[in-house]
């Protein structure tokens, strides 16, 4: 493929990537584009356009593309495959403390475990180290989509 595309640029759409939605990577443009899985069954049932707002006929306009020229896309990764989970937990494992490991390890379990990891990371003080390491993650998983589907990138 002849396009490039800035790794960082995927790294922030999957970051924000919302129920319901689904993001994916336009291989003849690079550009990058969110649609709403509404859009996308609006297309489908070939909804009339003429009655919605300019901005829900754009977005209908790009979803129909995607139906259209399938081809032409590729997924990025969801927030499923990208499993912030693991990453937490991995990054767990990293701490050489035995005991703030422990707590941190309890702290990513049950309901509410994204809040107090983060809220344990700010009272050991390795929130930047947290952030660094899940950006580091990121961007690996990032390298390997782009590799696997044959997507030339840059840092």
């Amino acid at each position: 493929m002849s396009i490039q595309v800035k790794l960082q640029a995927i790294i922030e759409e999957m970051e924000i990537q919302f129920e319901e939605s689904r993001t994916f990577l336009n291989i003849k443009t690079g550009e990058i584009i969110v649609v709403t899985s509404d859009d996308i069954r609006a297309v489908e049932d070939e909804e009339a356009l003429d009655h919605l707002q300019r901005w829900q006929q754009e977005n209908l306009m790009v979803a129909n593309d995607v139906v259209e020229n399938f081809e032409n896309y590729i997924e990025l990764p969801t927030k499923y495959e990208i499993n912030e989970y693991e990453i937490m937990e991995d990054f767990c494992l990293t701490i050489s403390d035995q005991r703030e490991q422990d707590i941190l390890l309890r702290s990513i379990k049950g309901k509410g475990a994204f809040r107090r990891f983060k809220d344990k990371t700010i009272e050991y003080e390795i929130e930047d180290q947290w952030y660094s390491y899940r950006d580091d993650r990121l961007k690996q998983i990032v390298i390997k989509w782009c590799r696997d589907n044959k997507i030339n990138y840059i840092e």
